[in-house]
């Protein structure tokens, strides 16, 4: 379907971004706000792949439509089969590419996703902070973290969640999150900046639980306590 094809202005559902073929396989980002994609660990979706630029392209609502844009990227952004060289309106069901690396699908609404792209369902666990590691959702007390963490905010979170409840000394979190990175060359400054960012996150949704403790002089732990529904 083209782009100048049943076109329908956004309502009170939101679209929704899934990811397909590539590194972010069976993601998906619920369309608020502008979504950039790239492969600075700070954009809203990253892709850790060199072909991908570090500002590639982005995604966003204007004039009750969701529009694409490339960012100028060297490896170019795609609308179907076809290269983009100006913004892209989207309609449901079309699909984009980000440097023949990434793949997505655009959704209008959940509603209009096929059952074959919709993630599995909400992890059946006992705690209030889950999340799932091959797909990087995270829920905390039942409510999905949308939109989703960034790739080093999740590397942190995940290696807190894989020892919950213990201090993870903070050379180790260093090597796991800039894995990629020459990680002696990581200030403590930018380790406090990123948990801090993490911890602002997580209290969005729960403010009442303070889940990323600090443990001066040893480290960071995630007090991650039993997940009890709230009486209505």
């Amino acid at each position: 379907m083209s782009s100048e094809q049943v076109q329908k202005p956004i309502t009170r559902e939101y679209p929704v971004l899934v990811a397909l073929q590539g590194p972010l396989e069976g993601r998906r980002w619920i369309i608020k706000n502008a979504l950039e994609i790239g492969r600075d660990a700070e954009c809203d979706i990253a892709i850790e792949d060199r072909q991908v630029s570090r500002h590639h392209a982005r995604v966003y609502i204007g004039d009750g439509f969701v529009h694409l844009q490339d960012l100028g990227s060297k490896n170019g952004t795609f609308f179907g089969r076809d290269q983009i060289n100006e913004e892209i309106r989207l309609s449901d069901g079309d699909t984009i590419q980000i440097a023949l690396v990434q793949k997505f699908a655009f959704y209008s609404s959940d509603a209009t996703m096929p059952i074959e792209d919709l993630d599995p369902a909400l992890l059946q666990g006992t705690k209030q902070l889950q999340l799932d590691e091959r797909s990087r959702r995270v829920w905390v007390r039942g409510n999905e973290l949308l939109p989703a963490l960034s790739a080093a905010q999740f590397r942190l979170l995940y290696c807190l969640y894989e020892q919950s409840g213990q201090v993870v000394p903070r050379d180790e979190l260093i090597r796991k999150i800039w894995e990629e990175e020459e990680s002696s060359g990581v200030s403590d400054q930018a380790l406090d900046a990123l948990i801090r960012r993490l911890r602002d996150r997580l209290m969005e949704f729960d403010d009442s639980h303070q889940y990323i403790v600090t443990v001066r002089g040893h480290g960071t732990r995630l007090d991650n306590p039993p997940y009890q529904k709230k009486a209505w």
